[in-house]
Protein backbone atom coordinates (compact mmCIF):
# COMPACT_ATOMS: atom_id res chain seq x y z
CA UNK A 1 0.00 0.00 0.00
CA UNK A 2 1.28 3.47 -0.90
CA UNK A 3 1.52 5.20 2.50
CA UNK A 4 2.06 8.67 1.04
CA UNK A 5 -0.96 8.37 -1.23
CA UNK A 6 -2.97 7.05 1.73
CA UNK A 7 -2.07 10.08 3.83
CA UNK A 8 -2.80 12.50 1.00
CA UNK A 9 -6.19 10.90 0.31
CA UNK A 10 -7.25 11.03 3.96
CA UNK A 11 -6.16 14.62 4.47
CA UNK A 12 -8.00 15.80 1.37
CA UNK A 13 -11.16 13.89 2.28
CA UNK A 14 -11.28 15.38 5.77
CA UNK A 15 -10.88 18.93 4.47
CA UNK A 16 -13.26 18.81 1.54
CA UNK A 17 -15.83 16.17 2.47
CA UNK A 18 -15.77 15.11 6.11
CA UNK A 19 -15.81 18.43 7.95
CA UNK A 20 -18.80 19.94 6.09
CA UNK A 21 -20.97 16.86 6.72
CA UNK A 22 -19.72 16.33 10.27
CA UNK A 23 -20.58 19.96 11.00
CA UNK A 24 -24.09 19.27 9.78
CA UNK A 25 -24.30 16.27 12.10
CA UNK A 26 -23.27 18.43 15.06
CA UNK A 27 -26.24 20.69 14.37
CA UNK A 28 -28.74 17.83 14.79
CA UNK A 29 -29.84 17.68 18.48
CA UNK A 30 -29.78 13.87 18.55
CA UNK A 31 -30.00 13.49 22.33
CA UNK A 32 -29.77 9.91 23.55
CA UNK A 33 -33.08 8.21 24.48
CA UNK A 34 -32.34 8.18 28.22
CA UNK A 35 -32.38 11.99 28.18
CA UNK A 36 -35.24 12.52 25.70
CA UNK A 37 -38.40 10.61 26.51
CA UNK A 38 -39.99 11.84 23.27
CA UNK A 39 -37.08 10.81 21.04
CA UNK A 40 -39.30 8.90 18.62
CA UNK A 41 -41.67 11.83 18.12
CA UNK A 42 -38.82 14.33 17.88
CA UNK A 43 -37.13 12.27 15.18
CA UNK A 44 -33.63 13.64 15.77
CA UNK A 45 -31.95 10.26 16.20
CA UNK A 46 -33.43 9.13 12.90
CA UNK A 47 -32.34 12.41 11.31
CA UNK A 48 -28.75 11.85 12.49
CA UNK A 49 -28.66 8.31 11.13
CA UNK A 50 -30.09 9.36 7.78
CA UNK A 51 -27.67 12.29 7.55
CA UNK A 52 -24.67 9.97 7.88
CA UNK A 53 -26.26 7.28 5.69
CA UNK A 54 -26.73 9.74 2.84
CA UNK A 55 -23.11 10.89 3.12
CA UNK A 56 -21.71 7.34 3.15
CA UNK A 57 -23.96 6.25 0.27
CA UNK A 58 -22.68 9.14 -1.84
CA UNK A 59 -19.02 8.21 -1.32
CA UNK A 60 -18.97 5.45 -3.91
CA UNK A 61 -17.28 2.74 -1.84
CA UNK A 62 -17.20 -0.31 -4.16
CA UNK A 63 -20.14 -2.58 -3.42
CA UNK A 64 -21.10 -0.80 -0.19
CA UNK A 65 -24.66 -1.21 1.06
CA UNK A 66 -26.09 1.32 3.53
CA UNK A 67 -29.19 0.56 5.56
CA UNK A 68 -31.03 2.16 8.46
CA UNK A 69 -32.17 -0.67 10.73
CA UNK A 70 -34.85 0.04 13.33
CA UNK A 71 -36.63 -2.59 15.37
CA UNK A 72 -40.01 -1.74 16.91
CA UNK A 73 -39.66 0.68 19.81
CA UNK A 74 -35.87 0.75 19.58
CA UNK A 75 -33.49 3.53 18.63
CA UNK A 76 -32.30 3.30 15.01
CA UNK A 77 -28.96 1.97 13.84
CA UNK A 78 -26.93 2.51 10.67
CA UNK A 79 -25.43 -0.59 9.07
CA UNK A 80 -22.88 -0.24 6.27
CA UNK A 81 -21.64 -3.45 4.63
CA UNK A 82 -18.52 -3.19 2.43
CA UNK A 83 -17.25 -6.31 0.60
CA UNK A 84 -13.62 -7.33 0.82
CA UNK A 85 -11.12 -6.12 -1.74
CA UNK A 86 -10.10 -8.78 -4.31
CA UNK A 87 -6.64 -9.27 -2.84
CA UNK A 88 -7.68 -9.68 0.81
CA UNK A 89 -6.66 -13.05 2.23
CA UNK A 90 -7.96 -12.77 5.81
CA UNK A 91 -11.18 -14.51 6.72
CA UNK A 92 -13.90 -13.01 8.84
CA UNK A 93 -15.43 -9.58 9.21
CA UNK A 94 -13.99 -6.31 10.45
CA UNK A 95 -16.58 -4.59 12.62
CA UNK A 96 -16.16 -0.81 12.87
CA UNK A 97 -18.17 0.71 15.72
CA UNK A 98 -19.28 4.19 16.67
CA UNK A 99 -22.40 5.98 17.87
CA UNK A 100 -24.47 8.96 16.73
CA UNK A 101 -26.50 9.75 19.86
CA UNK A 102 -25.35 12.60 22.08
CA UNK A 103 -25.34 13.79 25.65
CA UNK A 104 -27.51 16.71 26.68
CA UNK A 105 -26.20 20.29 26.16
CA UNK A 106 -25.49 20.67 29.92
CA UNK A 107 -24.48 24.08 31.24
CA UNK A 108 -23.41 27.32 29.65
CA UNK A 109 -21.16 27.13 26.61
CA UNK A 110 -18.51 29.79 25.98
CA UNK A 111 -19.31 32.89 23.97
CA UNK A 112 -19.77 32.07 20.31
CA UNK A 113 -20.17 28.35 20.97
CA UNK A 114 -23.23 26.18 21.43
CA UNK A 115 -24.13 22.49 21.60
CA UNK A 116 -25.92 22.45 18.24
CA UNK A 117 -23.63 24.95 16.54
CA UNK A 118 -20.61 23.69 14.59
CA UNK A 119 -17.67 26.08 14.98
CA UNK A 120 -14.15 25.51 13.69
CA UNK A 121 -11.40 27.38 15.54
CA UNK A 122 -7.68 26.65 15.57
CA UNK A 123 -7.99 23.08 14.23
CA UNK A 124 -10.84 22.32 16.60
CA UNK A 125 -14.43 21.47 15.69
CA UNK A 126 -16.70 22.54 18.55
CA UNK A 127 -20.19 21.18 19.16
CA UNK A 128 -21.95 18.37 20.98
CA UNK A 129 -21.15 14.98 19.51
CA UNK A 130 -18.21 16.13 17.36
CA UNK A 131 -15.67 14.12 19.36
CA UNK A 132 -18.06 11.81 21.21
CA UNK A 133 -18.63 10.17 18.81
CA UNK A 134 -19.96 11.69 15.60
CA UNK A 135 -16.63 11.70 13.79
CA UNK A 136 -16.28 7.90 14.01
CA UNK A 137 -18.42 6.92 11.04
CA UNK A 138 -16.67 9.50 8.88
CA UNK A 139 -13.24 8.26 9.98
CA UNK A 140 -14.12 4.61 9.29
CA UNK A 141 -15.56 5.38 5.86
CA UNK A 142 -12.62 7.59 4.91
CA UNK A 143 -10.14 4.91 6.03
CA UNK A 144 -11.83 2.32 3.80
CA UNK A 145 -11.84 4.73 0.85
CA UNK A 146 -8.18 5.57 1.32
CA UNK A 147 -7.19 1.90 1.41
CA UNK A 148 -8.76 1.50 -2.02
CA UNK A 149 -7.10 4.62 -3.41
CA UNK A 150 -3.66 3.68 -2.07
CA UNK A 151 -3.74 0.16 -3.45
CA UNK A 152 -4.27 -1.55 -0.12
CA UNK A 153 -6.56 -4.36 0.96
CA UNK A 154 -9.30 -4.82 3.53
CA UNK A 155 -11.42 -7.78 4.54
CA UNK A 156 -15.19 -7.53 4.52
CA UNK A 157 -16.03 -4.53 6.68
CA UNK A 158 -19.27 -3.80 8.50
CA UNK A 159 -19.80 -0.42 10.11
CA UNK A 160 -22.32 -0.22 12.96
CA UNK A 161 -23.36 3.21 14.21
CA UNK A 162 -25.90 2.99 17.02
CA UNK A 163 -27.98 5.70 18.69
CA UNK A 164 -28.21 4.50 22.29
CA UNK A 165 -24.63 4.38 23.58
CA UNK A 166 -25.01 7.36 25.90
CA UNK A 167 -28.01 5.57 27.42
CA UNK A 168 -26.06 2.38 28.11
CA UNK A 169 -26.83 0.72 24.74
CA UNK A 170 -30.02 -0.98 25.96
CA UNK A 171 -31.08 -1.95 22.43
CA UNK A 172 -27.77 -3.41 21.24
CA UNK A 173 -28.36 -7.00 22.44
CA UNK A 174 -31.54 -7.13 20.36
CA UNK A 175 -29.75 -5.69 17.33
CA UNK A 176 -26.79 -8.07 17.68
CA UNK A 177 -29.19 -10.99 17.76
CA UNK A 178 -31.15 -9.59 14.81
CA UNK A 179 -28.00 -8.98 12.73
CA UNK A 180 -25.96 -12.03 13.82
CA UNK A 181 -26.18 -13.84 10.48
CA UNK A 182 -25.38 -10.68 8.55
CA UNK A 183 -22.33 -9.85 10.65
CA UNK A 184 -20.82 -13.28 10.17
CA UNK A 185 -17.70 -14.31 12.07
CA UNK A 186 -16.03 -11.16 13.35
CA UNK A 187 -12.23 -11.40 13.57
CA UNK A 188 -11.38 -7.73 14.22
CA UNK A 189 -13.30 -5.04 16.08
CA UNK A 190 -12.29 -1.41 15.68
CA UNK A 191 -14.05 0.88 18.13
CA UNK A 192 -13.54 4.62 17.65
CA UNK A 193 -15.33 5.75 20.82
CA UNK A 194 -12.14 5.87 22.88
CA UNK A 195 -9.20 8.19 23.31
CA UNK A 196 -6.26 8.92 25.55
CA UNK A 197 -4.17 11.39 27.45
CA UNK A 198 -2.65 13.44 24.64
CA UNK A 199 -2.70 13.95 20.87
CA UNK A 200 0.80 12.66 20.16
CA UNK A 201 0.25 8.91 19.81
CA UNK A 202 -2.41 6.27 19.30
CA UNK A 203 -3.92 5.30 22.63
CA UNK A 204 -5.28 1.77 22.97
CA UNK A 205 -7.90 0.99 25.57
CA UNK A 206 -7.04 -2.17 27.49
CA UNK A 207 -10.06 -2.17 29.79
CA UNK A 208 -13.37 -0.39 30.36
CA UNK A 209 -15.34 -0.18 33.56
CA UNK A 210 -18.91 -1.32 33.89
CA UNK A 211 -21.65 0.57 35.70
CA UNK A 212 -24.75 0.26 37.82
CA UNK A 213 -26.96 3.31 38.21
CA UNK A 214 -30.10 3.45 40.30
CA UNK A 215 -32.47 5.96 41.84
CA UNK A 216 -33.06 5.38 45.55
CA UNK A 217 -35.98 7.00 47.36
CA UNK A 218 -36.40 7.00 51.15
CA UNK A 219 -39.89 7.88 52.48
CA UNK A 220 -40.62 8.57 56.14
CA UNK A 221 -43.95 10.45 56.05
CA UNK A 222 -47.13 10.45 54.02
CA UNK A 223 -46.71 14.23 53.73
CA UNK A 224 -44.10 16.76 54.79
CA UNK A 225 -44.63 18.52 58.13
CA UNK A 226 -43.28 21.54 60.02
CA UNK A 227 -39.83 20.63 61.34
CA UNK A 228 -40.69 22.11 64.74
CA UNK A 229 -43.55 19.66 64.95
CA UNK A 230 -41.88 16.51 63.64
CA UNK A 231 -38.12 16.68 64.16
CA UNK A 232 -36.87 14.49 66.97
CA UNK A 233 -39.94 12.31 66.63
CA UNK A 234 -39.52 11.04 63.07
CA UNK A 235 -36.00 10.66 61.63
CA UNK A 236 -35.31 12.76 58.56
CA UNK A 237 -35.34 10.92 55.28
CA UNK A 238 -31.88 12.32 54.60
CA UNK A 239 -30.47 10.74 57.76
CA UNK A 240 -31.92 7.37 56.83
CA UNK A 241 -30.44 7.79 53.37
CA UNK A 242 -27.08 8.63 54.93
CA UNK A 243 -27.17 5.44 56.98
CA UNK A 244 -27.96 3.40 53.89
CA UNK A 245 -25.12 5.01 51.95
CA UNK A 246 -22.72 4.02 54.72
CA UNK A 247 -23.64 0.40 54.01
CA UNK A 248 -22.43 0.87 50.45
CA UNK A 249 -19.34 3.03 50.87
CA UNK A 250 -16.84 3.80 53.62
CA UNK A 251 -17.39 7.54 54.21
CA UNK A 252 -13.77 8.04 55.26
CA UNK A 253 -11.96 6.24 52.43
CA UNK A 254 -14.55 5.94 49.66
CA UNK A 255 -14.01 2.17 49.56
CA UNK A 256 -17.08 0.42 48.13
CA UNK A 257 -18.32 -2.24 50.56
CA UNK A 258 -20.48 -4.29 48.18
CA UNK A 259 -18.57 -7.59 47.67
CA UNK A 260 -20.13 -8.19 44.26
CA UNK A 261 -18.56 -4.95 43.03
CA UNK A 262 -14.98 -5.86 43.96
CA UNK A 263 -12.63 -8.07 41.89
CA UNK A 264 -8.92 -8.97 42.06
CA UNK A 265 -6.82 -6.66 39.88
CA UNK A 266 -4.84 -8.65 37.27
CA UNK A 267 -1.10 -8.37 37.67
CA UNK A 268 -0.64 -7.32 34.05
CA UNK A 269 -2.96 -4.35 34.64
CA UNK A 270 -1.03 -3.34 37.76
CA UNK A 271 2.15 -3.45 35.68
CA UNK A 272 0.46 -1.48 32.91
CA UNK A 273 -0.58 1.22 35.38
CA UNK A 274 2.96 1.49 36.72
CA UNK A 275 4.35 1.72 33.18
CA UNK A 276 1.85 4.42 32.26
CA UNK A 277 2.80 6.53 35.28
CA UNK A 278 6.52 6.06 34.60
CA UNK A 279 6.37 6.85 30.87
CA UNK A 280 3.59 9.42 30.77
CA UNK A 281 3.36 11.07 34.19
CA UNK A 282 1.60 14.11 32.74
CA UNK A 283 -1.31 12.10 31.34
CA UNK A 284 -1.51 8.99 33.54
CA UNK A 285 -4.01 10.64 35.88
CA UNK A 286 -6.66 12.91 34.28
CA UNK A 287 -6.07 16.61 34.78
CA UNK A 288 -9.07 17.76 36.71
CA UNK A 289 -10.09 21.30 37.77
CA UNK A 290 -9.32 20.66 41.45
CA UNK A 291 -9.83 23.62 43.76
CA UNK A 292 -6.80 25.20 45.48
CA UNK A 293 -6.00 23.28 48.66
CA UNK A 294 -8.10 20.28 47.63
CA UNK A 295 -6.25 16.96 47.91
CA UNK A 296 -6.69 13.88 45.76
CA UNK A 297 -7.63 10.62 47.46
CA UNK A 298 -4.04 9.31 47.29
CA UNK A 299 -0.53 10.62 46.71
CA UNK A 300 0.38 7.42 44.85
CA UNK A 301 -0.38 7.96 41.16
CA UNK A 302 -0.34 4.24 40.36
CA UNK A 303 -3.07 3.75 42.95
CA UNK A 304 -5.02 6.64 41.41
CA UNK A 305 -4.85 4.95 38.00
CA UNK A 306 -6.09 1.67 39.50
CA UNK A 307 -8.82 3.50 41.40
CA UNK A 308 -10.02 4.98 38.12
CA UNK A 309 -9.87 1.77 36.10
CA UNK A 310 -10.14 -1.36 38.30
CA UNK A 311 -11.75 -0.37 41.60
CA UNK A 312 -15.45 0.34 42.13
CA UNK A 313 -16.49 3.90 42.95
CA UNK A 314 -19.71 5.62 43.93
CA UNK A 315 -20.82 9.05 42.73
CA UNK A 316 -24.07 10.80 43.66
CA UNK A 317 -25.15 12.31 40.35
CA UNK A 318 -28.62 13.65 41.14
CA UNK A 319 -31.10 14.41 43.89
CA UNK A 320 -34.82 15.12 44.33
CA UNK A 321 -36.93 16.27 47.24
CA UNK A 322 -34.37 18.88 48.29
CA UNK A 323 -35.47 22.47 47.64
CA UNK A 324 -33.01 25.18 46.71
CA UNK A 325 -31.35 26.51 49.89
CA UNK A 326 -32.63 30.01 49.16
CA UNK A 327 -36.25 28.85 49.44
CA UNK A 328 -35.89 25.95 51.88
CA UNK A 329 -38.37 26.27 54.71
CA UNK A 330 -38.57 24.78 58.20
CA UNK A 331 -39.90 21.49 56.90
CA UNK A 332 -39.35 17.84 57.77
CA UNK A 333 -39.54 16.49 54.25
CA UNK A 334 -41.49 13.32 53.50
CA UNK A 335 -38.84 11.88 51.18
CA UNK A 336 -35.34 12.13 49.71
CA UNK A 337 -34.23 10.66 46.37
CA UNK A 338 -30.67 10.23 45.14
CA UNK A 339 -29.25 8.97 41.88
CA UNK A 340 -26.43 6.53 42.65
CA UNK A 341 -23.82 5.88 39.98
CA UNK A 342 -21.39 3.02 40.59
CA UNK A 343 -18.45 2.46 38.28
CA UNK A 344 -17.53 -1.23 38.34
CA UNK A 345 -14.27 -3.08 37.61
CA UNK A 346 -14.01 -4.44 34.04
CA UNK A 347 -14.58 -8.06 35.06
CA UNK A 348 -17.34 -7.53 37.65
CA UNK A 349 -20.79 -9.01 36.97
CA UNK A 350 -23.00 -5.92 36.70
CA UNK A 351 -26.28 -7.79 37.19
CA UNK A 352 -24.98 -9.48 40.35
CA UNK A 353 -23.86 -6.04 41.57
CA UNK A 354 -27.30 -4.58 40.85
CA UNK A 355 -29.06 -7.36 42.76
CA UNK A 356 -26.71 -6.93 45.72
CA UNK A 357 -27.29 -3.17 45.74
CA UNK A 358 -31.04 -3.60 45.90
CA UNK A 359 -30.78 -6.22 48.65
CA UNK A 360 -28.51 -4.06 50.80
CA UNK A 361 -30.70 -0.98 50.47
CA UNK A 362 -34.02 -2.71 51.18
CA UNK A 363 -33.10 -5.14 53.97
CA UNK A 364 -33.54 -4.10 57.64
CA UNK A 365 -34.04 -0.45 56.75
CA UNK A 366 -33.40 1.92 59.69
CA UNK A 367 -36.61 2.87 61.55
CA UNK A 368 -38.66 0.85 59.06
CA UNK A 369 -38.58 3.65 56.48
CA UNK A 370 -39.84 2.82 53.00
CA UNK A 371 -37.13 2.43 50.37
CA UNK A 372 -37.67 2.19 46.64
CA UNK A 373 -34.86 1.34 44.22
CA UNK A 374 -35.42 1.61 40.49
CA UNK A 375 -34.62 3.31 37.19
CA UNK A 376 -31.65 1.02 36.75
CA UNK A 377 -28.93 1.29 34.15
CA UNK A 378 -26.72 -1.80 34.18
CA UNK A 379 -23.60 -2.20 32.04
CA UNK A 380 -20.80 -4.77 32.12
CA UNK A 381 -17.19 -3.73 31.66
CA UNK A 382 -14.64 -5.16 29.25
CA UNK A 383 -11.10 -6.54 29.45
CA UNK A 384 -9.06 -6.73 26.21
CA UNK A 385 -7.84 -10.14 25.02
CA UNK A 386 -4.15 -10.82 24.46
CA UNK A 387 -2.84 -9.16 21.30
CA UNK A 388 -1.93 -11.50 18.44
CA UNK A 389 1.41 -11.17 16.58
CA UNK A 390 -0.02 -9.61 13.39
CA UNK A 391 -1.80 -6.87 15.34
CA UNK A 392 1.18 -6.19 17.59
CA UNK A 393 3.36 -5.76 14.48
CA UNK A 394 0.79 -3.52 12.78
CA UNK A 395 0.51 -1.30 15.85
CA UNK A 396 4.27 -0.90 15.97
CA UNK A 397 4.22 0.20 12.35
CA UNK A 398 1.39 2.64 13.04
CA UNK A 399 3.30 4.12 15.94
CA UNK A 400 6.42 4.61 13.84
CA UNK A 401 4.87 5.64 10.55
CA UNK A 402 1.81 7.68 11.52
CA UNK A 403 2.62 9.25 14.88
CA UNK A 404 6.37 8.88 15.24
CA UNK A 405 5.79 7.57 18.75
CA UNK A 406 4.86 4.12 20.10
CA UNK A 407 1.23 3.31 20.80
CA UNK A 408 0.29 3.25 24.48
CA UNK A 409 -2.14 1.00 26.36
CA UNK A 410 -4.29 2.35 29.16
CA UNK A 411 -7.41 1.49 31.09
CA UNK A 412 -10.41 3.80 30.85
CA UNK A 413 -12.68 4.75 33.71
CA UNK A 414 -15.75 4.92 31.47
CA UNK A 415 -17.56 2.18 29.59
CA UNK A 416 -18.69 1.14 26.12
CA UNK A 417 -21.41 -1.55 26.42
CA UNK A 418 -20.89 -2.78 22.87
CA UNK A 419 -17.37 -4.01 23.61
CA UNK A 420 -18.43 -6.41 26.34
CA UNK A 421 -21.29 -7.72 24.20
CA UNK A 422 -18.97 -8.32 21.26
CA UNK A 423 -16.32 -9.88 23.49
CA UNK A 424 -18.79 -12.51 24.63
CA UNK A 425 -20.18 -13.14 21.14
CA UNK A 426 -16.80 -13.24 19.36
CA UNK A 427 -14.28 -14.61 21.87
CA UNK A 428 -11.53 -15.10 19.22
CA UNK A 429 -11.74 -11.57 17.80
CA UNK A 430 -9.01 -8.98 18.19
CA UNK A 431 -10.03 -5.57 19.52
CA UNK A 432 -8.67 -2.11 18.77
CA UNK A 433 -10.46 0.36 21.01
CA UNK A 434 -9.10 3.81 20.29
CA UNK A 435 -10.27 7.21 19.14
CA UNK A 436 -9.77 10.94 18.91
CA UNK A 437 -11.00 11.91 22.37
CA UNK A 438 -8.46 13.65 24.56
CA UNK A 439 -8.58 14.33 28.26
CA UNK A 440 -9.52 17.96 27.48
CA UNK A 441 -12.07 17.27 24.71
CA UNK A 442 -14.92 18.17 27.11
CA UNK A 443 -17.08 15.16 26.24
CA UNK A 444 -20.38 15.31 28.20
CA UNK A 445 -19.77 18.92 29.34
CA UNK A 446 -19.90 22.36 27.69
CA UNK A 447 -17.51 23.28 24.85
CA UNK A 448 -16.99 19.74 23.54
CA UNK A 449 -14.42 19.78 20.74
CA UNK A 450 -12.68 17.49 18.28
CA UNK A 451 -8.96 17.82 17.58
CA UNK A 452 -9.12 17.74 13.76
CA UNK A 453 -5.44 16.93 12.95
CA UNK A 454 -5.46 14.11 15.50
CA UNK A 455 -8.72 12.69 14.09
CA UNK A 456 -7.05 12.66 10.68
CA UNK A 457 -4.13 10.69 12.12
CA UNK A 458 -6.50 8.23 13.81
CA UNK A 459 -8.17 7.73 10.44
CA UNK A 460 -4.79 6.99 8.86
CA UNK A 461 -3.98 4.51 11.64
CA UNK A 462 -7.27 2.66 11.06
CA UNK A 463 -6.51 2.40 7.35
CA UNK A 464 -3.14 0.78 8.06
CA UNK A 465 -4.73 -1.67 10.51
CA UNK A 466 -7.37 -2.64 7.96
CA UNK A 467 -4.68 -3.39 5.39
CA UNK A 468 -2.58 -5.38 7.87
CA UNK A 469 -5.61 -7.41 8.96
CA UNK A 470 -6.50 -8.23 5.34
CA UNK A 471 -3.04 -9.68 4.77
CA UNK A 472 -2.77 -11.63 8.05
CA UNK A 473 -2.61 -15.42 7.76
CA UNK A 474 -4.66 -15.88 10.95
CA UNK A 475 -6.33 -12.59 11.95
CA UNK A 476 -8.21 -13.97 14.96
Amino acid sequence: MDSEKLRESIGKAWTTDVLPSLSGLVEIPAVSPAYDAAWQENGQLRAAVEHVRDWVAARGLPGARCEVVQLDGRAPLLLVDVPATPGATAAGTVLLYGHLDKQQPLGDWSEGLGPWQAVIRDDRLYGRGAADDGYSGYAATTALEAVHEAGGEHARAVMVLETGEESGSPDLPAYLEHLADRLGEVSLVVCLDGGGGDYERLWLTSSLRGAVQATVTVRVLEASVHSGLGSGIVPSSFRVMRLLLDRLEDPETGEVKVPEMVVPIPEERRAEAAELVARHPDVAVPRLPVLPGMRRVSDDEVELVLNNTWRPTLSITGAAGLPDPAVAGAVLRDRTSLRLSFRLPPSADAEAARAALERILTTDVPYGAQVEVGEYMVMNGWHAPETTPWLASALRQVGDGVFGKPCQNLGIGGGIPFMEMLGRRYPRAQFVVTGALGADSNAHVPDEWLNIPFAVQVTEAVAHLLDAHARAADPA
